[in-house]
This record gives C-alpha cells, sequence and structure tokens, in this order.
C-alpha cells in the first residue's frame, strides 16, 4: 500500500507540479500519484483537495506538505544526498532554489511552459529578457562553484528540480542563449525522470488542453 499520495495538475502545462514530483521521485517516497487537469480558470477541485487550493500537494507519513520548496525540503530528510553534501555548496544550492520559488515573474508570464509546443521566438519582454540573463548566471556561477555538470554537482538534484521547468520554458520558446547554458539544459532534459514526464505528458487528453496556454498572448502567430 502507498504511504500516502502526491497531487499534482496536468504535466503539460503545471511547473509547480513538475518541480515537487521530481523532488518525490528523486527520493523514492512510495506515495500514489492523484493528477488533477488545470482548467482556464483556478481548479475546485484542487481547491477541494489541497489545504491552498493549489499543487503539488504532498501527504507521506501523515505529514502534509505544500510549496514544491517544502515539499524538497521533506525529501531531503528522507534523502539528504539530494543536496550538496558540502555545507558551503548547499547554502549556494538551497538560495538559488529559494530564489526561484520566489522570483522570475517577467518569465512565467511571457512563456508559460507547455510540453507540447514551439514558441520560438516568443515571449521576449525585456522583463522576461532579465529575468534569463539572471538565470543563465545562476546556472554558470552554481556550476562552476560544484565542478558541474549539474547545479549543485555531478548528479542531479533538488536544485535541478526547481529549475527544471525554466528549461522546459526555455525548449519551447527559445530564447536566444549561451552555449553553457544549452548545454545544461540538454543534460536537464535527458535525465530519465525528465524523460518520463514529457512522455506522459504527450499522452495526456487532448481534452485538457487549456487555449490559454496552447495560444497564449506572446506567442508567435501562424
Amino acid at each position: 500500500m502507498p504511504e500516502g499520495r502526491l497531487v499534482i495538475g496536468s504535466k503539460r502545462y503545471s511547473s509547480w507540479s513538475l518541480r515537487g514530483w521530481l523532488a518525490v521521485r528523486l527520493a523514492g517516497l512510495d506515495v500514489e500519484e492523484v493528477m488533477i487537469a488545470l482548467g482556464e480558470t483556478p481548479s475546485e477541485a484542487i481547491r477541494a483537495a489541497t489545504p491552498a487550493g493549489l499543487v503539488p500537494y504532498l501527504e507521506h507519513r501523515g505529514a502534509k506538505v505544500w510549496e514544491s520548496i517544502a515539499i524538497a525540503e521533506y525529501c531531503a530528510e528522507h534523502a539528504p544526498g539530494l543536496w550538496p553534501a558540502d555545507p558551503v555548496l548547499r547554502a549556494h544550492a538551497r538560495s538559488i532554489a529559494a530564489e526561484m520559488h520566489a522570483s522570475f515573474r517577467g518569465l512565467r508570464q511571457a512563456m508559460p511552459m507547455n510540453l507540447g509546443r514551439d514558441f520560438t521566438g516568443g515571449g521576449r519582454t525585456p522583463e522576461a529578457l532579465a529575468d534569463i540573463a539572471r538565470i543563465e548566471a545562476i546556472w554558470r556561477e552554481a556550476r562552476t562553484l560544484s565542478g558541474g555538470p549539474f547545479l549543485g554537482g555531478a548528479e542531479f538534484g533538488l536544485v535541478d528540480a526547481m529549475y527544471a521547468p525554466v528549461v522546459t520554458r526555455f525548449l519551447t520558446w527559445a530564447p536566444e542563449l549561451a552555449a553553457d547554458t544549452r548545454d545544461y539544459m540538454a543534460r536537464v532534459r535527458a535525465q530519465p525522470l525528465m524523460e518520463r514526464w514529457y512522455a506522459e505528458a504527450a499522452a495526456e487528453p487532448a481534452a485538457w488542453r487549456l487555449d490559454k496556454y496552447e495560444n497564449p498572448p506572446l506567442a508567435p502567430q501562424g
């Protein structure tokens, strides 16, 4: 019997669900996956199923955890190696994970996550481009400090899980990016859990697709 459940939204669109799902799978928690399709407006089903009315939401061995960064920390209690072992690197990884959690509104608004479309050339607002420049600098510094190829070192960990949806956005919207950024993106995209998420997103029913994500305002037309 599973030891709990993880409530997530549509894999094609739900960036925060991806973060929580990756953390839970990396930690090897035995939980049932409960998916609730996102809607054009906030979902009554999600509000009914989760304390904050948002996904992801984890129940495990009596613990109830929401907010992806809290889920990541809970998972790290069960699998401490998901953060870097070195305290200096661990502090840096936690700092940039928290920055991801709290920041980059311009990117989020201009380049929404959609794993099934190609919006090359779109979404390049000044705010999004400023966020992209900051993210590239974060990735470059983290890989230099840790030795790479991931942000915390040799293995894909929680800090990479926090930035994984950014990788998907960059792949979908294809802004101009440096070679080292593209190298990191390729490594994240090839991670087996990411491969699984993409495959499961592609298998979702077409009826779950939402116009606001399939035809966002800043996407190229034609």
